[in-house]
């Protein structure tokens, strides 16, 4: 789970960058330098779902729901979920 991911174009034009975290499984989402969100990729019945919290304030803002086939897919899945929460 250690591959580097892509940084999404609509996060690089608001110069946001992506980070590995201290576990594999674990991502931050740096926005002009600051870690403001954390993606972590979880087990969920054989395949994996993204759960992506505020680091301010440690509020949840995936849907809970979406189940992807790897983990690969559950990070970029995620990105995206975020992406629609922000409104971007």
């Amino acid at each position: 789970m250690t591959t580097k991911l892509l940084v999404p174009d609509w996060l690089t034009l608001r110069a946001g960058s992506l980070k590995h975290g201290v576990r594999p499984e674990t991502q931050f989402v740096l926005i002009g330098g600051q870690p403001l969100y954390k993606l972590e990729v979880r087990p969920a019945t054989g395949k994996f779902t993204c759960a992506i919290s505020n680091t301010v304030n440690g509020k949840r803002l995936d849907d809970g729901t979406t189940i992807y086939p790897g983990a690969q897919e559950a990070f970029a899945g995620g990105l995206e979920q975020l992406r629609a929460k922000l409104g971007w």
